[in-house]
């Protein structure tokens, strides 16, 4: 009933699912790449204090501003939480790929355990690729440093970020400019911006409680039938005349079991977490809008006060102009990463639930 606008099937639908897929081409094709991640082989350590699982990232490349051509290290989830981080401190205004979360909610898979293990192995390798698609994110001298260099020096590298009190005062200054009032002079493209991201985090939100729910009852459905499978087998043994029937019925609910548990291993590869990065996503884009509308709300209560002062207006007006600057290049790396997150967006769902419409075909014909 959620999806209950969805326009009527046409009966000259084809029925094969590859020639229903052949119907869709895309038209952005991957450019050439010269940067290729690879994250695999977790490994668990346990020591006195902790328990950690690290992670193998194997890097190759044809970059001239890379000392080899490829790079094998360990890093651990801490460390791609420094590096999104740093990622987000050199560029405010960019739309910095989500991670998996640290803690996963009650009900699901147990935390070390293989399926959340790989869960989080296969998140970690699209960030880091997401990364290296990005026209400017591929260059950030943090991001070459997380690639390249051994544990230690990584350590090394790490301590010499800002301090937590840095953090915290850039934080308190953040949440004192929002805290002063809207922002007036806001572009219309940011409000749009805004009040489409809102839309789109309910209703990917919506799309993600129909998708567990529909998996939710696949499995509940397919447990049902891995107990009555034996049930019509054990009955056919006791009545001989039925008993061709009633092994034909138990063989007929064992292929269903095993498509049906096909079908459930579609969407938890392909549907549920490309659902759930975009929600995290859309977290990240009103984040990103927050920051924009700071820099902006900094240069309209500069401009303020220059209107209210009658001296010191030479170090006023210098100071506005680098505002100004600083605004214009926020506005117009935003548009350009928002341009490139919408395509990659429609790009990305387009080809999940096309996915997810041939496993469905490919089920129905079994």
């Amino acid at each position: 009933t959620s999806l209950a606008e969805v326009n009527s099937l046409s009966p000259s639908m084809p029925i094969s699912p590859s020639s229903m897929t052949n119907q869709y081409k895309f038209e952005d094709e991957p450019e050439l790449r010269d940067l290729f991640i690879t994250v695999d082989d977790p490994e668990s350590h346990i020591t006195a204090i902790e328990t950690f699982i690290t992670y193998r990232v194997l890097t190759k490349t044809s970059r001239g501003d890379f000392d080899s051509s490829e790079y094998e290290v360990r890093r651990r989830y801490q460390d791609f939480l420094w590096l999104k981080s740093k990622l987000e401190e050199a560029h405010p205004t960019l739309i910095i790929p989500p991670l998996p979360e640290k803690f996963i909610m009650k009900g699901m898979v147990e935390r070390f355990s293989d399926e959340f293990i790989e869960t989080r192995r296969k998140a970690l390798h699209k960030f880091l690729n997401r990364i290296a698609e990005h026209p400017t994110l591929t260059f950030n001298e943090d991001f070459k440093i997380f690639l390249t260099v051994q544990a230690w020096e990584l350590s090394s590298h790490k301590k010499q970020s800002p301090g937590l009190l840095s953090r915290m005062g850039q934080t308190v200054r953040a949440v004192a400019s929002s805290v002063r009032g809207g922002v007036k002079n806001r572009p219309e493209i940011f409000t749009e911006m805004n009040n489409y991201m809102e839309t789109f985090c309910q209703k990917i939100s919506v799309l993600d409680k129909i998708a567990h729910r529909i998996y939710k009852e696949e499995r509940e459905y397919c447990n049902e039938m891995k107990e009555y499978g034996p049930i019509h087998t054990l009955w056919s043994a006791s009545e001989e005349d039925v008993a061709d029937s009633l092994k034909g019925v138990a063989s007929c609910i064992d292929k269903c079991c095993k498509a049906t548990e096909k079908r459930m291993a579609g969407l938890s590869e392909n549907l549920l977490p490309i659902l759930h990065e975009y929600i995290l996503y859309s977290e990240i884009l009103m984040g990103v809008l927050k920051r924009r509308d700071q820099i902006q709300s900094e240069l309209d209560s500069r401009i303020d006060a220059l209107v209210n002062k009658k001296t010191e207006k030479d170090l006023f007006s210098e100071e506005i102009g680098k505002l100004e600057d600083k605004v214009e290049c926020a506005n117009n790396v935003l548009k350009a990463d928002w341009d490139r997150w919408k395509q990659n967006m429609q790009r990305d769902m387009r080809s999940t639930f096309t996915k997810v419409a041939e496993n469905n075909l490919h089920y129905y014909e079994e």
